[in-house]
């Protein structure tokens, strides 16, 4: 093979260069690699906005939130220090921003978790009842994976109503054996249920391709306009 012919295939076979870290893009937007900005903004858009979307529950409050924490980040990048994570330090701006809109809204518009609670719950409608069921067909699927000894206990006792007593009686077990076999499954069930959430929890309130480039591009063109 000639050497040239080689060389490209050596070439080729590399494995890619791995990505700067966080703490390494930092240190070359500050040096004046502007344009590198943007990679810090699509690593980390996503937690940001869901970080905002938690808490002023509105996706276009959410979506002018980020931005605004971004500018921030940006104007104020040679405050970041790399004792922590520069995602723990965005989302502290993400967090106060959001916060602080929501201290700007009139009072008769902010979230209170009393007024939450005093309220009367509306009778379910179609939407909710399909959820509802929904939701207890994950549940019984979680108590269909468990074991037989531990379902059954869980059932009588949390589904039937049963207390321990009645509970022992109808399987023929001690009442100890009972209480350990409700704790295992009340354990069982959980890891079953939170395994279950987790892929569903990665896909809540996504950040999408046109959002995401919708304030990609909002502040990176102030980030340049300022270098000019």
């Amino acid at each position: 093979m000639p050497r040239i012919r080689l060389a490209a295939a050596v070439a080729s076979a590399a494995p890619p260069a791995t990505e700067p870290s966080d703490a390494e893009v930092v240190r070359r937007v500050r040096a004046g690699e502007a344009s590198l900005f943007e990679l810090l903004m699509r690593r980390h858009n996503q937690r940001a906005y869901r970080a905002a979307r938690a808490i002023l529950r509105d996706d276009g409050e959410a979506e002018d939130v980020v931005q605004q924490a971004w500018l921030a980040a940006y104007r104020h990048l040679g405050a970041f220090e790399e004792r922590s994570r520069f995602s723990t330090w965005l989302l502290r701006i993400t967090v106060n921003a959001a916060l602080s809109r929501v201290r700007a809204r009139p009072p008769w518009l902010r979230p209170s978790d009393a007024d939450v609670a005093d309220e009367v719950e509306p009778a379910p409608g179609p939407e909710e009842r399909t959820l509802g069921r929904e939701i207890a067909q994950v549940l019984e699927a979680a108590i269909d994976e468990l074991p037989a000894a531990y379902r059954s206990v869980l059932v009588l006792r949390e589904v039937e109503g049963l207390d321990t007593a009645e509970t022992a009686l109808c399987l023929g077990l001690a009442e100890g054996a009972v209480k350990t076999r409700l704790h295992r499954a009340r354990s069982l069930l959980r890891r079953r249920l939170e395994a279950r959430a987790g892929a569903a929890l990665s896909e809540l309130f996504p950040f999408g391709a046109a959002r995401c480039d919708r304030v990609v591009a909002v502040v990176m063109a102030e980030v340049l306009r300022s270098r000019t």
